[in-house]
């Protein structure tokens, strides 16, 4: 049996945890790009605890701004985007990526809130450590969603009733409404959530599965995505039990195919994902368009430094660095780079330098956007110098330790390059 849990309009649910005004009314969480770490004024910020939580691993705690002051830019417009709708706002249309304006012109009465990063990570946290202590196995696949195994701890004929003391649970200890799945299989339990949305507990019987699922949309199902279903499409199948009937074509597609058939007939899903391996790390920002290349390299170097200390907090050492650059007119150009050393700030600042210097090659068009990618982590304990530099990497790396103390301690602000803060 596998239970799937997913948090009512987390965004909104948290702030109404702290304020019972927020409750009843059309509310929504909205989210603007994170430029100020490219401003000269020292901010506190932090790494997400909880990284599965967010895409931006750095936090700034926007909360006490004003509307004005978070969404109204300096030259008056409105901007950002809808990242959480509470049920009241959905019903005037608002959605999760719609423009605050529009929003705002579908419900001119919509509370709109500044983000409150610090409080949504606190809160997961709280929640992922509730459910270690109720549930045997515990994934977590978003800031807001878990999938938890409960073979040989909670029968079938026990399901339901559990499901509805793990959301009272929640509510009461957190104050946070939450949706709950539950199945024989990991995936269907996903799929009992979206049922069991607002607020509620839906069980699927293993004996249930064919005849409830053979009418639902193949685009309900997670992991059946756009291309999958254009693809299906063209074979004329349209729904769960479309795909029930075809199991040979499935099968002939390798493993995307079986998994996706296995999945939705609740054959073999039966194992959750636990303590999964990073592959990347990245950091990014968009921006109104920038001419200066002066300014722009500056910016390389701010997100240089991000990255480095997110790098180091997590332990790694990346071999493979991409930097992507988007122009005005939606023109992206990437370049990569490899190297063999051990990964210290300094030495990837100038990596990233000179690749935005060999990538600029649209000197007359504005920047939008810059993205800096690390991969490729070479296992523990493997070696990864060159023999006549390892002296100077050994020193670079000390170096980085005692910066990154100092960092952890006083912020990432507390110590920068020069050419960080000229302008």
């Amino acid at each position: 049996m596998f239970i799937h849990l997913d948090l009512d309009c987390y965004f909104v649910s948290a702030h109404r945890s702290l304020d019972d005004s927020l409750l009843n009314i059309p509310v929504a969480v909205g989210g603007r790009s994170n430029i100020d770490i490219f401003s000269q004024q020292s901010k506190a910020r932090k790494v997400a605890t909880n990284r599965a939580a967010f895409s931006s691993k750095v936090l700034t705690n926007d909360a006490n701004k004003s509307f004005k002051e978070y969404y109204v830019d300096e030259n008056g417009r409105i901007r950002g985007i809808i990242t959480t709708a509470s049920y009241e706002a959905r019903s005037f249309g608002v959605k999760t990526a719609m423009s605050v304006n529009e929003a705002l012109r579908l419900c001119p009465k919509l509370k709109m809130i500044p983000p409150n990063y610090d409080l949504y990570d606190e809160l997961s946290l709280k929640l992922k450590t509730l459910l270690e202590k109720e549930i045997p196995l515990i994934e977590q696949y978003s800031i807001d969603e878990f999938f938890g195994d409960l073979t040989g701890f909670i029968e079938e004929h026990e399901a339901l009733e559990f499901g509805f003391y793990l959301k009272d649970k929640i509510y009461k200890d957190l104050k946070l409404p939450a949706s709950i799945g539950l199945a024989s299989t990991k995936y269907l339990s996903k799929l009992m959530t979206n049922h069991a949305k607002p607020n509620g507990v839906k069980l699927l019987k293993k004996d249930e599965i064919e005849e409830f699922t053979k009418d639902i949309k193949i685009e309900e199902f997670t992991g059946i995505g756009k291309a999958l279903c254009e693809k299906l499409n063209g074979y004329n199948i349209k729904t769960l039990g479309d795909i029930r009937k075809n199991q040979k074509l499935f099968y002939s597609w390798g493993k995307i195919g079986v998994d996706t058939y296995n999945r939705v007939c609740g054959i073999r899903d039966n194992k959750l994902t636990l303590n999964k391996e990073r592959k990347s790390l990245g950091i990014g920002r968009t921006f109104d368009a920038i001419y200066d290349r002066k300014e722009v390299r500056r910016r390389v170097m701010i997100l240089s430094r991000y990255l480095s200390f997110i790098v180091k907090k997590d332990g790694v050492n990346p071999l493979s660095y991409i930097l992507q650059i988007r122009y005005e007119y939606n023109i992206k150009v990437k370049l990569q780079e490899n190297t063999n050393k051990m990964f210290n700030e300094f030495d990837f600042k100038n990596s990233m330098i000179a690749l935005f210097d060999k990538l600029d090659r649209h000197k007359n068009h504005g920047v939008i956007q810059i993205y800096i990618t690390v991969f490729n982590f070479a296992k523990k304990n493997e070696h990864t110098f060159n023999l006549f530099e390892y002296e100077d990497d050994l020193k670079k790396e000390e170096l980085s330790k005692n910066i990154q103390n100092l960092r952890e301690k006083f912020g990432i602000d507390i110590i920068k390059t020069a050419f960080e803060i000229e302008k």
